[in-house]
């Protein structure tokens, strides 16, 4: 009974899978963020290739 009291109390102050955790945790924020900022810079950059279409077939 003591070994497995003394298991638990081992594996609770364990903290390699809590970095673990975390780090996926950023990994997935910054995912996101990159994904969302995608939408508004595609519209923009095809605004400013447009506008260049343009001027280029002006000249």
């Amino acid at each position: 009974m003591q070994s497995l009291i003394n298991g638990t109390k081992a594996f609770i102050r364990d903290e390699d899978g809590v970095t673990a955790i975390e780090y996926g945790l950023i990994a997935a924020v910054i995912s996101a963020m990159i994904i969302a900022s995608f939408g508004p810079l595609s519209a923009a950059l095809g605004l400013k290739f447009d506008g260049i279409a343009a001027a280029v077939a002006a000249a």
